[in-house]
C-alpha cells in the first residue's frame, strides 16, 4: 500500500501503487497516475492526467502536469508522461500537452534540476540531464543523453540531438546538431569530447563526428547540402545518426555558426565600431 502523508491531499481518482511514498501538503489532483517506489517529497504539486513512472523522486514544489501556458488551450484532455527512475528537483514545472489528446513527455533515468521548465508538447529523451533554471520552450525536442547547462534557453519547435552538450545560458533558436558541443547563440565549438567518450563511443566513431563537422562548417557551402554529399560516406552509426538529423524536416533549421566563424564575426564587428 503507498505510504501517504495524512497532511497531504490526493485525489480519490488518483492511482497510486505500492510503495508510493507521498508526503507533507503534497497536492494529487484529478486523474494522476503513480508508478510503485516513486516517492513525492513535500509540497509537490500533481495535476490533469499525468504519468509518474516507478522509482521517481520528485521535490518540493515541483508542479507537474499543469495546464499549459498556450492561449490556443481551451481545456481539452491532454497529457503529461515523466518516465522511470526520473528526479525532479525543487520547483521544476512541466506542462501537459496543448491539443487535444497531445502530450508532453520526459524520459527514463533523467535528471531536471530545480526550477528548470519543461513546456507544453516538449519530448525530452532518456538520460536528459537539464540543470538548474534550463527552459524549453513548447514543441521542443531533446534527445537521449544530452546536457542543457544552466540558465539555458531553448526557442519553441527547435531540435536537440543526441549525445548534445549545451553551455549555461547559452541561446538555442535553431536546432542543434546532436554528438555535438553548443554555446552561446547558436554557436556549434565542435564534438562532444568527453561526453562522447564517457559513454563508450569508439575512436573510429569520434573521428568520423569530427569529420562531419569540419565538412558542416568549412566546406563553404551549407550544412544540408554537405550533408547529403557525405551521406553515402558514412562509415559508423554515429556518423549515420548526425547526417540524418541534419536532413530531417525542420521548423527552426540548423544552427549555423561555428566557433571561428563567430569569432571573425565578433572581429569584423569590432572593426567596423571602431
Amino acid at each position: 500500500m503507498p505510504s501517504i502523508h495524512p497532511n497531504a491531499s490526493v485525489s480519490p481518482e488518483a492511482e497510486l501503487e505500492a510503495d508510493v511514498e507521498v508526503g507533507p501538503y503534497v497536492v494529487i489532483d484529478g486523474p494522476v497516475r503513480v508508478g510503485a517506489g516513486t516517492r513525492i517529497i513535500a509540497q509537490a504539486h500533481l495535476t490533469g492526467h499525468t504519468e509518474i513512472g516507478p522509482e521517481c523522486v520528485i521535490h518540493p514544489f515541483a508542479a507537474i502536469g499543469g495546464p499549459p501556458q498556450d492561449r490556443a488551450h481551451t481545456g481539452e484532455r491532454s497529457y503529461c508522461r515523466v518516465g522511470a527512475r526520473t528526479v525532479l528537483r525543487e520547483g521544476v514545472t512541466i506542462h501537459r500537452g496543448t491539443a487535444p489528446e497531445s502530450t508532453t513527455s520526459v524520459g527514463d533515468d533523467c535528471m531536471i534540476m530545480a526550477w528548470a521548465h519543461v513546456a507544453h508538447n516538449c519530448t525530452v529523451a532518456d538520460r536528459v540531464i537539464l540543470i538548474n533554471g534550463v527552459q524549453l520552450a513548447g514543441h521542443c525536442s531533446v534527445g537521449r543523453c544530452t546536457v542543457i547547462g544552466g540558465l539555458a534557453a531553448v526557442h519553441q519547435f527547435c531540435r536537440i540531438g543526441e549525445y548534445a552538450m549545451v553551455g549555461g545560458g547559452a541561446l538555442i533558436t535553431q536546432d542543434a546538431l546532436p554528438f555535438m558541443s553548443h554555446v552561446d547563440r547558436n554557436i556549434c565549438t565542435g564534438i562532444n569530447r568527453i561526453g562522447l567518450r564517457r559513454n563508450g563511443f569508439t575512436a573510429e566513431a569520434i573521428d568520423e563526428l569530427r569529420t562531419i563537422h569540419r565538412r558542416f562548417f568549412r566546406s563553404g557551402t551549407t550544412i544540408g547540402r554537405a550533408a547529403r554529399d557525405f551521406a553515402d560516406q558514412a562509415r559508423t552509426d554515429a556518423g549515420r545518426r548526425l547526417i540524418e538529423f541534419a536532413l530531417a524536416p525542420s521548423r527552426r533549421s540548423i544552427g549555423g555558426r561555428s566557433l571561428g566563424a563567430a569569432r571573425k564575426r565578433g572581429q569584423e564587428d569590432s572593426t567596423v565600431a571602431d
